[in-house]
């Protein structure tokens, strides 16, 4: 600690040119450092607005104040919201280019630096630049919702005086929450619900809002003359406003069509070529439709100004006017959007898994097991752009307490939607906890790998709107190439790589950061198609579809193969000791870490541990029989940019780490792969388990512990010289059995006062 007293002014410009008392502090109680937030420095504002809320953004550097405008023309309401926050003002509701009449120097600031959590300040980009456009930011000046999912959501704040106050359930009515919807940019209010968004213990406001529900701003309305000053717990008044300024047109229902989106009162199209399945599904639950089924470009006749999204801000979880960008250009192309109409899969893995719901009258409604059959989930799976149905079960997804549908499915099967099917008469009320339909549809057969040496290797081709197209990617690795070997059955990614093709061909092209965030290819593929001669080859090892059964063990028994699914025994009377010699490369390869004292069965029960910074090595090795063959390592670690594989040399590889860090945690496996008999069969270890800790926390934990031992020793040696008394004698003698027998001393003592 710091052992002397400052002693500033005020007026210093650096710390230590301040005094300081000439006593010194040895001690300093728990708590007490300081800790210290300096506020932004007053370097943006915005001019030429109603208020200082709303305007032109601009920004001090250097003492020279300039216009802002973003790097890469991808400023949306997100950037735009750490701007209101700065100046304390309320959500943002408008952020958009203006094109001036003078060409002026600017600073640029990339926004995702700013929605990465970072202020103005550290987010300015060092080159100037000379433009003609500025961004125009609205800010609201004297309300806001705070904590939560959107900026049309959350607990509700009003500002009056420089202070924030949370506003009572009591005080705040429906035509209240229609004024300060429409004062933030929103739809019309859907929830309204004390303690929605959390409780807080700031002030609160005193008195009840009287509005008529027609005014621009909620100041403008009126409140009472009476002041409360407390407000019950669970009561501050949580808000969500839909956001009614999208749609899809020119489709068979309002849940298909061409995406277009409102902005500043004006309706266009929206386009970006970066969207995909996963982008669209955030259109249909806000359109509150089912499920995403499909989305493409099309090419309109004319070339329209249109609205902008980038899908990464969607997949942020972010809504679609948050997103929306501030550079508006023209296009000839538009999206087409495709949602199920009635019914949706939710909180489930992918597009096709989740708890069933169907929708009946605005509301959506969980189907109970009973009621719901093979066929029933057939055309379920059809009507979500799915394959067969692969699982059906009750509590597969999660339970839930919503409303249940009343009625028995009696679906054919060739149905093309499910509300076509017939039901039953009789209405069911209630539903036995963990009944609620759980469905995995498999995904579409709409993925193949074509002219390699078996089904699970060649080139990556893909089917959308019914046409079968190479795949391409600049960024594809092995880590991705495993979805497509997953999505396949076979088993894991052995290598992924570009070839040139002779001819240019119309390529599909999938987002990698969309298959590595757990999602499937179908959902990954974006809108936009391009022509190329490369196409991605992809090598996949074969599943394990061979087992022994009956046997004592693994290694011995009767020969059955899965083909289709589908296990069966395997006959032919040609067979001989060289074909059953096959079979046994399917014993799993071993796994093991050194330098280590643990072993193989301690890494596979409890995990194995290295220190950061250490050098350490992984070794694959299997039981001898072939030569040749190489190992594959594959890892769950983030540290996966380069694929680690190396030939077998004495049936055994070696995979050398010079420097343990942080990102080497994660399970470990080695496959094994061999081509022999004309065919190649693979095999995979146990996964091995591995931890990355710093040393200096393992030493001072191992001194804590022999420090802790000392003390115990010494006390016991401390209290053996000493005479205990009888109820001290009696305990000591339950502990020391041994010693007090062999010895004289305390046990005989003990024992005459016991005979005593």
């Amino acid at each position: 600690m710091w052992t002397k007293v400052f002693q500033c002014e005020g007026s210093e410009s650096v710390l230590l040119d301040c005094g300081s008392s000439g006593s010194a502090r040895n001690t300093c109680s728990p708590g007490k450092a300081v800790g210290l937030t300096c506020s932004e420095a007053d370097d943006v504002r915005l001019v030429g607005g109603a208020s200082r809320c709303a305007g032109g953004l601009e920004m001090k550097q250097h003492g020279d104040w300039r216009p802002v405008d973003d790097w890469n023309s991808h400023w949306n309401l997100k950037s735009a919201a750490v701007v209101c926050r700065q100046l304390d003002c309320g959500s943002a509701v408008s952020a958009e280019k203006r094109e001036d009449s003078s060409l002026r120097s600017l600073w640029r600031i990339n926004p995702s630096c700013l929605q990465s959590g970072s202020t103005l300040r550290e987010c300015v980009l060092t080159e100037s630049v000379s433009s003609y456009l500025s961004l125009q930011i609205t800010c609201s000046e004297s309300v806001r919702l705070v904590d939560g999912t959107s900026l049309c959501s959350g607990r509700l704040e009003v500002k009056s005086n420089q202070f924030w106050s949370s506003v009572c359930e009591a005080d705040f009515d429906q035509q209240d929450a229609e004024v300060v919807c429409r004062e933030l940019g929103c739809g019309a209010p859907s929830v309204l619900q004390g303690a929605l968004y959390g409780e807080v213990e700031a002030p609160m406001w005193t008195k009840v809002f009287q509005c008529e529900g027609s005014e621009s701003v909620l100041l403008d309305c009126g409140s009472s003359g009476s002041a409360r000053n407390t407000c019950s717990p669970g009561k501050a008044v949580g808000l969500t406003c839909s956001a009614d300024d999208v749609r899809l047109v020119g489709g068979a229902s309002h849940c298909a069509g061409g995406l277009e989106m409102k902005q500043h009162g004006d309706w266009r199209p929206v386009y970006d070529k970066y969207w995909s399945l996963k982008s669209a599904a955030v259109v249909c639950r806000q359109l509150d439709c089912g499920s995403a089924v499909s989305t493409e470009m099309r090419e309109d006749s004319s070339s329209r100004s249109v609205w902008r999204i980038r899908s990464s801000c969607l997949q942020s979880g972010s809504t679609l006017k948050e997103c929306v960008l501030t550079t508006s250009l023209p296009s000839s192309s538009s999206l087409q959007i495709t949602c199920s109409e009635s019914v949706r899969l939710v909180n489930g893995t992918s597009l096709c898994s989740g708890r069933l719901e169907v929708k009946s009258n605005q509301f959506w409604s969980s189907v109970c097991e009973a009621d719901f059959d093979q066929q029933d989930a057939d055309v379920v799976c059809r009507e979500l752009g799915c394959g067969a149905p692969s699982v059906l079960q009750g509590a597969l997804y999660g339970e839930v307490e919503a409303p249940m549908w009343t009625k028995v499915f009696q679906c054919e099967g060739s149905e093309s939607v499910l509300l076509d099917c017939g039901s039953s008469g009789s209405a069911r009320n209630t539903c036995s906890p963990g009944k609620a339909v759980g469905l995995t549809c498999s995904e579409p057969d709409d993925v193949r790998l074509v002219g390699g040496a078996s089904r699970c290797a060649g080139g990556l081709e893909m089917k959308q709107h019914g046409d079968w197209r190479p795949v391409d990617d600049m960024n594809w690795k092995l880590k991705s190439a495993a979805v497509v070997c997953r999505q396949l059955d076979c088993g894991s990614a052995v290598s992924a790589e570009k070839r040139e093709d002779s001819s240019l061909r119309s390529v599909w092209r999938i987002n990698p950061p969309c298959l590595q965030s757990g999602s499937t290819l179908r959902e990954c593929v974006l809108t936009e198609s391009v022509s190329s001669y490369l196409s991605l080859q992809i090598t996949c090892s074969e599943p394990d579809d061979v087992r022994l059964v009956g046997g004592a063990s693994r290694c011995a028994g009767g020969l059955e193969m899965k083909q289709h699914g589908d296990w069966k025994p395997v006959d032919d009377k040609y067979w001989n000791l060289k074909s059953a010699a096959v079979v046994y490369l399917l014993i799993q390869p071993i796994i093991s870490l050194s330098p280590s004292m643990d072993g193989v069965s301690e890494a596979q029960q409890q995990g194995l541990q290295v220190f950061r910074g250490s050098s350490f090595t992984i070794s694959c090795s299997i039981q001898p029989q072939y030569p040749g063959g190489s190992f594959h390592l594959t890892s769950t670690a983030s540290n996966t940019a380069h694929d680690h594989i190396q030939p077998a040399v004495n049936h055994s590889a070696h995979f050398l780490f010079p420097a343990a860090a942080h990102a080497h945690q994660g399970n470990y496996s080695c496959v094994y792969h061999i081509y022999v008999f004309s065919h190649n069969f693979s095999s995979e270890s146990q996964p091995l388990s591995l931890t990355v800790s710093d040393l200096i926390i393992r030493l001072v934990v191992l001194l804590l512990i022999v420090v802790l031992i000392t003390v115990i020793c010494c006390y016991f040696k401390a209290t053996r010289g000493q005479k205990p008394g009888r109820e001290e004698n009696i305990e000591l003698d339950y502990y020391n059995l041994g010693s007090s027998s062999a010895e004289g001393g305390p046990g005989e003592e003990a024992g005459a006062q016991g005979t005593e």
